[in-house]
């Protein structure tokens, strides 16, 4: 961090905490639009030195072997991978701008959402979820900046359960069991956790994976209640995932380590990438007697422009932004182009499938001594804070407050493989009123109304909560076009907890439980820590602690860890939902593949974004493999 930047950061936490000190209390709407100007102020202004001038040049029709639609993680990795062939050309477009120094910072990954970096997506809303979020809508992010997602995600690092891959192999993708991707898994890593199964991990990889540098007490309470409670400690990244751990995360020196900081910028200088910014992909160019796709259309600064592939696109724009392109260039359900009027290419199902990890944020357990995050202020009025930042430690290297992960099989659970979880604990060393509702509350579009009810009393306290997110939900929903104009944001149906025989609110509630159990530990009872048993508004008529209570709880407030799946599905051809085959080859259409989480065919026991690098590293060898001929002609 240079001396212009790092004065930067330390003006914005200055300006961050003079808000949230002001007269002891604040008033979290004001604020709240305060903070997130000011972000955007300072990382719309001017870069110094930017890492990636050859952005600037752009040719208004060009050629080049590949086009990579997407610099998110697994964008980012192919790139990388296939300009290692040196007479490979390859352009790699991406719809957002360079990130701003202030996203390196961990404690911050919340804002990032309120910011230009994220498309700003929200779910439509429907009956059974969502009763209280403002607008019945959720919050779905979704990255629009070079390194997509992995700039504003919360940096959790978890690869999944040997299941999910062999069940994906087993339904008619060979090339996909665990076996088979965990290779590529530890290829791209370079692991620094101190707790670990070092078999299980790497050295010496694009990507950091690490310790996170701080730890609550409170953190360090909850994994001895957990164990006292039955779980054992593991890494959960290593042979057995069930069990309590403290959170693995994209982390370089106590920053993040995004997918751009990773896997382009040490390549940004080779002379057979260019990596081009603010460039927004319309549609792909297909010719329709051939079925072969040659290029893509995209805007930039208000301008047309064309780029033509010698091989293939390949489409990494995300599980929202991938099925949309593919809709918008004629790939997708045949009824639902032709309503909107857009010509038919290929009858696919695309966006006709759409899972996702729904999270429950309303459990909150009171302190009775200092040993979480109190409050912002706490965080952001102690100057050492930040010079144990700069050298990579402190509590600014938190994941927005993610501390501890715990994988858990409830007795809900009917799968056969006793070591397969179908929930996971992440237990966060506050609330949504640790930031005094000026972020944390809108990530979840909680209203004022509910908040004042329930977090507003808390400010100032120490606290934590256990959040519990479903792993494998049943429920399943669906995208579509709003219109042709690729500038309409596609409509978003969740369908959370709709499934009919309402095992996803069972499972939940059996989490739920199962938190109210670890903390009547004596590790955490040692602290009296107690559940705050205000009703949630809209359950008032519910005893407070039933199922029924919970249920209503659930169906009021939930959010989206932005973990979609399945949008542009893998599967063999016999499978009506599938869209891509094993090799990521869209169906009917040649020289076009889709890469990225968006193909994997159901729902993963993981944050996706380490499964999104896999996909890279997978497709890269893939597309090798298919282009072998030439390589070895060109050798």
């Amino acid at each position: 961090m240079d001396i212009v930047k790092g004065i930067r950061f330390i003006s914005l936490i200055c300006f961050l905490h003079s808000l949230s000190t002001t007269g002891g209390h604040v008033h979290y709407d004001y604020v709240g639009d305060f903070v997130h100007y000011l972000l955007k102020s300072v990382m719309s202004s001017p870069k110094i030195n930017p890492l990636y001038p050859q952005s600037e040049r752009i040719v208004e029709k060009s050629t080049h072997d590949f086009i990579v639609v997407g610099a998110g993680p697994t964008g980012s990795v192919i790139a990388n991978r296939l300009t290692e062939i040196p007479n490979w050309s390859v352009l790699l477009l991406e719809s957002g701008e360079e990130a701003h120094i202030i996203s390196d910072v961990p404690f911050l990954c919340g804002a990032m959402e309120f910011t230009d970096y994220n498309w700003g997506y929200k779910s439509e809303p429907q009956q059974g979820f969502c009763r209280g979020c403002t607008g019945g809508r959720m919050e779905l992010p979704s990255g629009n900046v070079l390194g997509g997602s992995s700039i504003i995600n919360y940096m959790i690092y978890v690869r999944g359960n040997r299941v999910d891959y062999d069940r994906w192999a087993a339904k008619g993708n060979p090339g996909w069991s665990f076996d088979e991707v965990f290779p590529y898994f530890l290829k791209f890593e370079d692991a620094h956790i101190s707790r670990s199964d070092e078999e299980y991990h790497h050295k010496g990889g694009f990507l950091t994976v690490s310790d996170v540098p701080y730890r609550t007490k409170a953190a360090k309470a909850y994994v001895k209640a957990a164990q006292e409670a039955g779980h054992a400690y593991t890494d959960y990244n290593g042979a057995q995932q069930l069990g309590v751990s403290y959170v693995q995360g994209t982390l370089r020196d106590g920053g993040r380590c995004s997918s751009e900081k990773a896997f382009l910028r040490p390549i940004r200088n080779r002379r057979n990438v260019k990596i081009q910014t603010g460039s927004r992909v319309e549609k792909i160019l297909i010719d329709p007697q051939t079925k072969r796709a040659y290029g893509v259309k995209y805007s930039r600064r208000g301008r047309i422009h064309y780029a033509f592939a010698r091989k293939e696109v390949i489409v990494t724009a995300g599980p929202l932004n991938s099925p949309q392109l593919l809709m918008l260039s004629g790939i997708g359900p045949q009824e639902h182009l032709q309503d909107l009027d857009i010509p038919v290419i290929q009858n696919l199902p695309v966006g006709i499938t759409m899972y996702d990890h729904a999270t429950y944020p309303g459990i909150v357990f009171r302190l009775n001594d200092s040993i979480s995050f109190n409050d912002l202020a706490t965080s952001l009025s102690n100057p050492s804070f930040y010079l144990e930042y700069m050298g990579g430690k402190g509590p600014i290297t938190s994941l927005g407050g993610v501390e501890v992960m715990t994988y858990i099989r409830t007795n809900v659970s009917m799968d056969p493989e006793p070591s397969y979880p179908d929930m996971e604990l992440f237990m966060i060393g506050g609330s949504i009123n640790t930031d005094f509702g000026v972020i944390y509350r809108k990530i979840f579009n909680i209203p004022s109304e509910i908040y004042d009810k329930i977090w507003r009393p808390l400010e100032g306290q120490y606290v934590y909560s256990v959040l519990p997110m479903l792993v494998h939900p049943k429920s399943k929903g669906y995208i579509k076009l709003k219109s042709k104009n690729p500038y309409d944001a596609p409509k978003f149906f969740a369908n959370y907890l709709s499934d009919p025989d309402n095992i996803d609110v069972k499972t939940f509630i059996a989490a739920i439980r199962e938190v109210q159990k670890i903390n009547a530990n004596p590790a955490m009872q040692k602290y009296g820590s107690t559940l705050v048993d205000t009703p949630l508004p809209g359950c008032e008529n519910e005893m407070f602690n039933t199922d029924r209570y919970w249920e209503c709880c659930l169906r009021t407030l939930i959010g989206s860890l932005y973990h979609q799946v399945a949008t542009c599905k893998m599967g063999p051809k016999s499978d009506p939902e599938a869209v891509v085959d094993p090799r990521l080859k869209v169906y009917g259409i040649k020289g076009l593949r889709v890469a990225g989480i968006s193909v994997i065919p159901h729902p993963v026991t993981a944050h996706t974004v380490g499964p999104a690098y896999m996909i890279g590293e997978k497709a890269a060898d893939i597309i090798k493999e298919d282009w072998k001929h030439e390589i070895r002609i060109m050798n």
